[in-house]
């Protein structure tokens, strides 16, 4: 199993709206709405890491109001 955060920026005013859709996504085990550089940050799971990196790059990417994201997979 891969275990990643994703660190996403949104639009002004997206964050709490964009954190229940991206809960409701495939392979999300949470999401919270952060103080700092970015505005939510997402944990997901998967079999495989292309899986993540196909899940950020298209399902969440694509979302209304995501402006930015960043992947960190774990590796332990």
């Amino acid at each position: 199993m891969v275990r990643a955060f994703i660190m996403v920026k949104t639009a002004a005013g997206k964050s709490a709206d964009l954190q229940d859709r991206i809960r409701e996504m495939d392979g999300v085990l949470d999401g919270h709405v952060v103080a700092g550089q970015y505005d939510v940050i997402v944990e997901a799971e998967a079999d495989e890491v292309y899986t993540v990196i196909h899940a950020v790059a298209t399902d969440l990417n694509e979302l209304d109001g995501v402006t930015d994201t960043r992947t960190y997979i774990c590796l332990e």
